[in-house]
């Protein structure tokens, strides 16, 4: 047989591993974000709580790989080299698509993503066999079915899982409050027993119904006397709730959280596994076929695959394999912590910076709520609103710490989640646990009162971009496996070594653009906790930011000189970066900031606020001028004249001297020359007015074009900008580093990078 084939399996095998790995990376936030969160423990044990879901979900893996096999495309219909074309083409996809949602930190289906990969690719093959033939019927290949049922399951899910999720979080509200702990004194256990009731019933039918843990007559049984077993579980677990509140004084809420982050886990592993093992045990199990007819002298090039649709059988060191992968990817993987942090953000309590911008279509649900809530207001009797009122009345920000939400939201959101998803998988409705998860939470935030009117226009944003995006996963799924499949069968082992390249050089760039959004979304985490370090921190950047400054400058002017179009584009890149990153600054730094400095720093606070503002307008100026000069030099204007670059250069040495001079000042931590510069920006504006009243002469003479006047006049313009606040960013930079009453300059010296 080929060593093609072999070749092919050692691929897909390679691409599960991958897959794992990012598929993780997207449904860890399925069981991660309520524990996380809430902060119910130190991360290690949350982690290790879904550690231990996993493996125990892996190893006892459900009997669902037949859906890689068969649930979509009929593998009668298939030749050998047909089906391995198109499991690899599914494998590609499938990795570089859920690459691209880890990527934005945005949560996806991966059950969808598998079932349209699988889809797309069925079709490409098929069209491919019938267009060669010249025979056969698409229908005949494919289980269409199958599609419109998942579409019709999510639109579904979404609308159920949002109104459920603010329904009962709203009457736990209203039970208990924020202020939760007396009354949870008393109602406490009954809470529990219900809540891991609806946890257990959700591990043994979504996440152990199909698995080899628990016989089918056990099985049968309790699908046959539920409501006994029910009962029995609920009062088992609330008298152990109470045994454990009241006389070992245990947090019982954290127990629910916990029992259901590691069920939400085991299930995903259960259940999921074969979104990303699956494909590659099907390729497996048809190479395996192919080998034996190969051995006794078949023809593979013609043998139909009609065995997968048989019974599946998993060696279990694949399963465990598979378990320690998804372990270790959700132990290390940042991107995991991007798909989590962004469903955490959009429901967490307090308000802060918010990731999405608002839309039209946000603003318009907003008004409308408020629009309601008004009406609402207006139809209920005043004690019953002053009832209401007082339950959600919010906790301060000292009682409530650095937590999301409480845990009584997350004890909702996993007990919703988990009572959904197993009364939809016992009704045999395709339910996607990643759209459970996402809309309970969400519906939970939204009757908690978190997307208040500071907030909600962006939250919601949020939301619909979330949820449009798992609409785009099946056509784009689809469309991308099917193009992928298209080129594997045209192109055979080009096409094959083509898709590695390419998918290690999408992963690649993958990861580059994701460290470049965790660093330009990062909220200066590295607990600034007072005035001292907030004069350290700054001056520090200013060093930077001065560097960069006289870089632009001082190159954008040799470049408009020698007429360089790739040198200003070059420039106009680093000034567009830099201008964005004095912009995060100003709208993501400043206020955390500030926010963690007590009363007696107001005078630091000011002042930091201040050098953060005049770079910002310096970064403006830079990035016009070299973006100006870019543009007159790439449409081929005529450059500037000797005379002019000459003025220029005089004008900007005047500006880079005294950021020369500024530079010294804040190595030595001696700000005493600040009046000597004052003096010399003085000198500067002189400059600038004469050089003003030159071109002005240029131009009525017409000795320069009219581009070259508009460009010039605004290059003196913006270098005039630069000068007066730079001189106010150094005065700013001088009375913040006064107003640290450490002044230490040999400790800082240690810590400069």
């Amino acid at each position: 047989m080929d060593n093609i084939y072999l070749i092919i399996v050692i691929v897909l095998l390679g691409l599960a591993a991958l897959d794992l790995v990012v598929g993780v990376a997207n449904d860890a936030v399925n069981f991660l974000n309520s524990s996380i969160g809430s902060k119910v423990a130190p991360l290690w044990v949350i982690l290790t709580v879904a550690s231990v879901g996993i493996l125990i979900g892996s190893l006892f893996s459900s009997g669902m790989m037949e859906i890689a096999r068969s649930g979509v495309f009929h593998p009668g219909m298939f030749t050998f080299p047909q089906i391995m074309m198109l499991f690899l083409a599914v494998m590609v996809t499938d990795v570089i698509l859920l690459d691209v949602f880890n990527t934005f930190g945005l949560p996806t289906s991966t059950t969808v993503s598998l079932v349209f990969e699988l889809l797309g690719a069925a079709v490409a093959v098929a069209l491919f066999n019938i267009w060669q033939t010249d025979s056969g019927v698409l229908i005949d290949y494919i289980n269409s079915g199958k599609a419109l049922t998942i579409i019709s399951g999510i639109l579904v899910s979404v609308v159920i899982a949002f109104a459920f999720g603010s329904f009962i979080m709203w009457i736990s509200r209203v039970i208990f409050s924020f202020k939760y702990k007396k009354t949870f004194k008393y109602a406490g256990a009954i809470w529990a027993g219900l809540a891991l009731t609806a946890i257990t019933y959700f591990a043994i039918f979504k996440g152990l119904k199909n698995s080899t843990i628990m016989s089918k007559d056990t099985l049968n049984y309790i699908h046959d006397n539920i409501w006994l077993v029910l009962t029995y579980i609920l009062l088992g677990w609330t008298v152990l709730m109470a045994i454990l509140q009241h006389i070992f004084k245990v947090n019982i809420l954290k127990i629910i959280i916990l029992a259901g982050t590691s069920a939400l886990a085991l299930a995903f592993a259960g259940n999921d596994l074969v979104n990303f093992i699956g494909v590659f045990m099907a390729g497996l199990s048809s190479y395996e076929i192919a080998s034996g007819v190969a051995a006794a002298g078949g023809d593979i090039t013609t043998l139909k695959m009609g065995e997968l649709a048989g019974p599946v059988s998993v060696d279990w060191r694949y399963l465990f394999g598979a378990g320690i992968i998804m372990i270790l990817a959700l132990w290390f993987s940042k991107k995991a912590r991007s798909v989590t942090k962004t469903e955490v953000n959009l429901s967490r309590q307090n308000e802060g910076i918010e990731r999405f911008n608002s839309s039209g279509a946000s603003r318009s649900i907003v008004r409308s709520a408020i629009n309601m809530s008004k009406l609402f207001k207006t139809i209920t009797p005043k004690p019953v609103l002053n009832f209401i009122e007082r339950r959600f009345t919010p906790l301060s920000a000292e009682e409530r710490g650095d937590a999301s939400f409480d845990l009584i939201r997350a004890s909702v959101n996993l007990t919703v989640s988990a009572l959904l998803i197993s009364v939809g998988t016992d009704l045999k409705l395709p339910l996607s646990t990643t759209y459970v998860t996402f809309m309970v939470a969400m519906g939970s935030s939204l009757a908690d009162r978190a997307w208040g009117r500071e907030s909600a226009v962006y939250r919601i944003t949020g939301v619909l971009t979330v949820i449009s995006g798992w609409f785009l996963t099946a056509f784009i799924a689809f469309t991308v496996a099917a193009i992928v499949a298209f080129a594997l069968m045209y192109g055979g082992i080009y096409a094959v070594v083509g898709s590695i390249i390419l998918v290690a050089f999408l992963m690649y760039q993958f990861t580059r653009i994701h460290k470049k959004r965790e660093k330009a979304e990062e909220v200066q985490d590295n607990e600034i906790s007072d005035e001292h370090d907030i004069v350290l921190n700054c001056t520090r950047e200013i060093e930077k930011s001065v560097e960069t400054t006289m870089y632009i400058y001082k190159n954008m002017i040799d470049a408009l000189f020698n007429e360089d179009r790739k040198e200003l584009m070059k420039l106009y890149k680093v000034a567009d970066e830099f201008h964005g990153r004095q912009k995060r600054r100003r709208t993501y730094e400043v206020l955390p900031t500030i926010q963690r400095l007590d009363q007696n720093s107001l005078d630091t606070g000011q002042y930091y606020v201040q050098v953060v503002d005049y770079f910002y307008e310096i970064s403006v100026s830079l990035r016009y001028m070299t973006e100006s000069s870019f543009k007159f030099i790439d449409n081929a204007h005529e450059g500037f004249t000797a005379e002019q670059i000459e003025d220029l250069k005089t004008l900007g040495n005047g500006i880079l001297d005294i950021y020369k001079d500024f530079d010294k000042m804040i190595e030595q931590g001696d700000y005493s020359g600040l009046d000597t510069i004052k003096e010399r920006r003085a000198s500067i504006l002189d400059l600038y007015s004469e050089l003003v009243k030159k071109q002005i002469k240029r131009t009525k003479n017409k000795d320069t074009g009219t581009r070259n006047s508009i460009l010039y006049l605004n290059l003196l313009n913006e270098t005039k900008v630069i000068a007066m606040k730079s001189v106010n960013l150094m005065r700013a930079q001088m009375n913040l580093h006064n107003s640290d009453d450490f002044n230490r300059v040999n400790e800082f010296e240690d810590l400069r990078i």
